[in-house]
């Protein structure tokens, strides 16, 4: 029997670490652990975050305005259209609805390839923050055509999907959660000379926000709602985790906060672990990698009531899911956890539990068993 091929077009490999690249180059290392021939098209640059997995085929790009550590892909040359023939793959997997993946769509719509696609980014919650919510129905309309031409369109929740439909997207949509590595993130990372050497004292409850540090993720509610809280109890202290352009306007709004910087590794999982409360107000994320990661190192969760959030996050179980228009209820979540640590300790409990049932391995293989649907799907269309 011959190997599965597999074209996986993406907007984000290698250049820049997040979730989206770790997701999909954890991907790649799997297929190919298991005798599926991989090539992978997208944008780089010349020293890239991450040592990718698998083999990556550069394509044009440029540094997106305003962000320039991200790259856009500008076109689909005929070297790697040429080094796509010569691949000929049984199945076509578009990662990103940019001109790459539109250009990688028309391809396969030609040569009659099956096409199945991942939803990672909700680009359209990203425009109000750009102060470009009239290119709102556009994108949706784009977007309808996109998808609609996909045999199955891969999201990371129940509730991303009933939001899709809800938005006039007609696809099969199956579920491609995320997992964890429950060997690195765990409450066992607790490591109280840890969070002496970063200036947080035995009372102290640490009220802690993981990710790239842009506006879009909420940032500026992160700090009202902290400074709020420590008005009642001066023993909340922030640890902000990452980097990003939106770093030195917050060390203005959040001057008190603990800065780590970018961390990996059994750092990062040492900084969960010896953070008391995981406070995450995004409401543009499609799943919430850091907050599974939070949950693991057995952390109750405060978050945004959204899409990304409801199948981690069970409301007044593991934490508290909070509309992002209501910050008076952020605040008193935050300030009902920190007072109360047996609270603290028994969400965190519940927590843990829920983030032991998301295996990457059972995870990215159901992805596998999708792949042979849809490769099934197309022949009996044919």
């Amino acid at each position: 029997m011959s190997r599965l091929k597999v074209a996986l077009f993406t907007g984000n490999y290698n250049h820049i670490r997040d979730g989206v690249s770790m997701t999909l180059n954890r991907l790649v290392a799997f297929l190919e652990e298991n005798d599926v021939d991989v090539l992978v098209f997208g944008p780089t640059k010349k020293d890239p975050e991450i040592e990718h997995s698998g083999t990556l085929l550069p394509v044009p790009s440029i540094a997106m305005p305003g962000r320039g550590e991200y790259r856009i892909s500008t076109g689909f040359p005929s070297a790697r259209r040429n080094d796509l023939e010569a691949f000929d793959p049984d199945l076509i997997h578009i990662a990103t609805p940019d001109v790459l993946g539109f250009k990688a769509m028309r391809w396969a719509l030609k040569n009659n390839k099956p096409i199945v696609s991942s939803f990672h980014t909700h680009f359209t919650s990203y425009l109000k923050y750009y102060r470009m919510g009239f290119l709102e129905s556009l994108m949706w309309k784009y977007l309808r055509w996109f998808y609609g031409n996909c045999i199955h369109t891969y999201v990371p929740t129940p509730a991303m999907a009933s939001d899709l439909k809800d938005s006039g997207i007609e696809t099969d949509m199956r579920i491609w959660a995320r997992g964890v590595e429950t060997d690195i993130f765990n409450p066992g990372k607790r490591d109280e000379s840890w969070r002496v050497n970063h200036g947080f004292g035995r009372d102290n409850v640490v009220v802690t926000f993981v990710s790239r540090l842009v506006w879009e993720k909420n940032l500026k509610i992160f700090a009202d709602v902290v400074k709020l809280a420590r008005r009642k109890n001066e023993h909340i202290r922030a640890l902000i985790v990452g980097e990003g352009p939106a770093l030195e306007e917050l060390k203005v709004l959040m001057p008190d906060a603990v800065y780590t910087g970018f961390l990996t590794g059994e750092e990062l999982a040492k900084a969960y672990a010896g953070s008391d409360i995981f406070f995450f107000p995004s409401d543009t994320e499609t799943f919430g990698n850091v907050t599974l990661e939070a949950m693991a190192s057995g952390l109750p969760c405060v978050v945004a009531d959204a899409a990304g959030s409801i199948s981690l996050v069970e409301h007044e179980v593991n934490g508290y899911r909070v509309s992002v228009k209501k910050v008076r209820l952020f605040t008193e979540a935050i300030r009902t956890l920190a007072s109360d640590k047996e609270l603290r300790t028994s969400m965190g409990t519940e927590s843990l539990k829920k983030s032991q049932t998301y295996s990457w391995n059972q995870i990215n293989n159901t992805l596998l068993g999708y792949y042979s649907e849809a490769l099934k799907s197309k022949k009996q269309r044919n």
